[in-house]
């Protein structure tokens, strides 16, 4: 499974807005999106497109005029990776079946969906446990779990 280019640069600007948050010492002062496209080698075109969403999601408020920018819509320990993801329209889902279809194999549920859905949901745990203030402080390596072993089964009497 892999993570379009919307959620992966949703991402990645909204951790440049966070790390140059963190630094401010009175309230933040809002960022313009060309310094975020210059400092991620981002268009700033398609950020322009997903700060809509963000925006609308929330998660960051714009000011305008000069000086304007963008800062974010709350803490950065607030903010989950997840949240960023689903704000740009971003389905965290490992399977090949549609939303609101039968199945994924002619009508039919595949032999494999449940491992491919339980996939996707440990993806969306994950990135629901990671915020913006843990990536900025580097906070993210280690935080994979290994599964939990598997009951052992009953012994017949």
């Amino acid at each position: 499974m892999r993570l379009s280019t919307r959620g992966r640069y949703a991402v990645m600007a909204m951790v440049e807005l966070a790390a140059r948050q963190e630094h401010e010492t009175a309230p933040a002062r809002p960022v313009s999106l060309a310094e975020v496209a210059q400092a991620q080698a981002l268009s700033l075109a398609y950020l322009e497109q997903l700060f809509g969403a963000l925006r609308r999601a929330g998660l960051v408020a714009s000011a305008r005029g000069p000086g304007g920018g963008y800062r974010l819509g709350r803490a950065a320990g607030a903010i989950s990776i997840a949240e960023i993801v689903e704000a740009v329209d971003e389905p965290i889902r490992a399977t090949r079946c549609e939303e609101g279809t039968p199945g994924c194999l002619a009508g039919r549920r595949c032999p494999t969906h449940d491992l491919w859905a339980e996939l996707g949901a440990q993806i969306r745990l994950f990135l629901g446990g990671v915020t913006l203030a843990d990536v900025v402080a580097g906070r993210v390596l280690g935080r994979a779990a290994p599964p939990r072993e598997p009951p052992l089964p009953e012994a017949a009497e």
